[in-house]
């Protein structure tokens, strides 16, 4: 299973042949111990990275060496199509846990977008869809309540997961750590800890141990105003 094929094949119809090019390019990936920094703000940019298996993140280090994570990467998301027009990395890509990744020269990655029209399309949805992303993050660190804001982002992460089939039966292995969720919510680690006991005590959801059970998915929905529209998931012709 190539999941980033499948992930393009949700947003064009792909030929025999986008589907053989895209094979081809993704066909000599690496194993990426956990993390691992990919590539780090400052770096000229290189490939075009393409998760194939676990998961990784965008992140930036601040002058006072906090971290803010800016994105959440799964099987079959792909990295900075157009980064390479930049002269360095405004950011660094981390693996989270062990992972497959392959790496896409931007020579290749350039002859594909030209040769197969649907696979550029699929693309530039994907980047797209991973641009509305960061625009409800934003939302979420501006105008959320902090359940909210956790709430949100587990409907969100709940949902990609499902989405790629990650979900074993009811519950889901979150490869993430309440750091890593505070990083990203602009929280600390207490605080986030004080908002999980919060929404397990609503009925809403559970996360122990990296696993995460969604208990009642309407309210936990009402909880967090959530509107999957940005994740654009029907999105194919």
């Amino acid at each position: 299973m190539n999941r980033f094929i499948d992930k393009l094949s949700r947003f064009a119809t792909l030929s025999e042949n986008d589907m053989a090019a895209l094979a081809v390019a993704t066909s000599n990936p690496r194993k990426i111990a956990a993390r691992h920094d990919l590539i780090r703000e400052g770096d000229r940019p290189g490939p075009v990275f393409v998760v194939l298996d676990g998961w990784a993140c965008r992140y930036k280090i601040l002058p006072s060496g906090t971290r803010q994570i800016l994105a959440f990467l799964m099987p079959g998301d792909s990295c900075d199509l157009h980064v390479g027009l930049l002269e360095q990395m405004d950011h660094s890509i981390q693996s989270i846990g062990p992972a497959v990744i392959a790496t896409i020269d931007r020579p290749e990655i350039d002859r594909i977008m030209d040769r197969y029209p649907n696979v550029a399309k699929a693309m530039y949805l994907a980047q797209l869809i991973d641009e509305g992303t960061l625009r409800a993050w934003i939302t979420s660190m501006g105008r959320r309540t902090s359940i909210e804001r956790v709430a949100h982002l587990i409907c969100e992460l709940y949902l990609r997961a499902r989405n790629i089939g990650l979900i074993n039966g009811q519950h889901l292995t979150l490869p993430l750590s309440q750091i890593l969720l505070a990083d990203a919510l602009g929280m600390t680690p207490v605080h986030l800890n004080r908002i999980l006991k919060e929404l397990k005590a609503s009925g809403a959801m559970s996360l122990s141990r990296g696993r995460l059970i969604i208990c009642c998915p309407e309210k936990l929905v009402k909880i967090a105003g959530f509107d999957e529209n940005y994740l654009h998931r029907h999105l194919r012709s």
